[in-house]
């Protein structure tokens, strides 16, 4: 039977890619329904260029009026809420949604009438499969599995964006491309230095065909800058300026995508593009809790803890070698 499903997800780039899944399980075994994503501005453009996410609708902070009155307007059927805080739980509450699903957590639970109990800090799942474990309150029969990859694009928008990217830097249709992301987001723990993000560059400069990339969000200017001042090899300093969904569609046809646990990772991993990322030594913030979507044997995720040791840089040097020399496929 058709219903309006809202899947709301109103914060951070990582934290919505995360949820991604919620969407793709619904739709890939109850095509019938029309799902709709409440997301933040970050999110709009990725989330309206998905294909199994029907109509997405904007949360502005600033205008929670406007919010609500779209929302309402949706006459949505469940609403199934994966991350809660007071104000959200206050919209949905108000748009009379029949049906309210989250996670029973904080105060703000007491606006759903139907809650689960997770436990989230007990780190026994990953944060997606928490996600997902929260649609079961909609339909016990699912099955939650996902193809990979996560996310995919048209060909000709794809091609078009890689095509652009080899042309203005100059790269052959035969260059593998390895990016490193030294920022943080200033949400993550467990990273390397910038000088170390050089040096592990430098270690694989001269290997066949590789090209490397350094990418920096718009926050990252600073962190750009200082790099380029050392830098001291052939690079490529990319700012990931334009949509969200462009940079998505490049880091697909990347080799390799090299950063801490922060949302370009979660990006990359979207489209099942191999990541070797770091992690903090808090179980909240590890890899049990915060590996990303991509499948299993595309993630190389490495705890590593503040102040790391030059033993353990030199680990991650050998193993960030050892995954390039791997032949493709395996």
């Amino acid at each position: 039977m058709t219903a309006n499903i809202l899947i709301p997800r109103h914060d951070k780039i990582g934290d919505f890619v995360v949820s991604v899944p919620m969407f793709k399980v619904l739709k890939q075994q109850r095509p019938e329904l029309i799902l709709y994503a409440l997301v933040s501005k970050v999110n709009f453009d990725l989330a309206s260029n998905i294909d199994f996410i029907d109509h997405v609708i904007l949360y502005d902070p600033d205008n929670l009026q406007q919010t609500l009155s779209e929302i309402k307007r949706a006459k949505i059927d469940t609403s199934i809420s994966a991350f809660i805080d007071t104000k959200l739980a206050w919209l949905l509450y108000r748009a009379s949604i029949k049906q309210r699903i989250a996670p029973a957590t904080k105060i703000a639970q007491y606006f759903f009438n139907q809650r689960l109990t997770q436990r989230r800090s007990r780190v026994e799942k990953r944060e997606f499969e928490y996600n997902l474990d929260l649609l079961t309150a909609f339909d016990s029969q699912l099955t939650l599995e996902y193809s990979q990859p996560l996310l995919s694009f048209s060909k000709s928008a794809s091609e078009t964006v890689i095509c652009e990217f080899r042309e203005q830097h100059q790269l052959r249709s035969s260059d593998k491309i390895v990016a490193f992301h030294p920022g943080s987001g200033g949400s993550a723990q467990g990273n390397l230095n910038i000088d170390d993000y050089l040096s592990l560059a430098k270690s694989i400069v001269d290997l066949a065909a590789i090209k490397i990339v350094f990418t920096f969000g718009p926050d990252d200017q600073n962190l750009r800058q200082q790099l380029s001042e050392k830098l001291d090899f052939a690079a490529i300093l990319y700012n990931s300026s334009g949509s969200l969904t462009s940079f998505c569609l490049l880091l697909s046809h990347f080799q390799l995508f090299v950063s801490t646990s922060t949302g370009t990772m979660h990006l990359a991993a979207a489209s099942n593009t191999a990541t070797l990322s770091f992690f903090g030594e808090d179980s909240v913030s590890s890899p049990q809790r915060w590996a990303s979507v991509s499948s299993s044997e595309q993630q190389h995720n490495i705890v590593l803890p503040c102040p790391y040791s030059r033993d353990q840089y030199r680990s991650i040097e050998a193993q960030l070698l050892a995954i390039l020399s791997r032949p493709e496929g395996q």
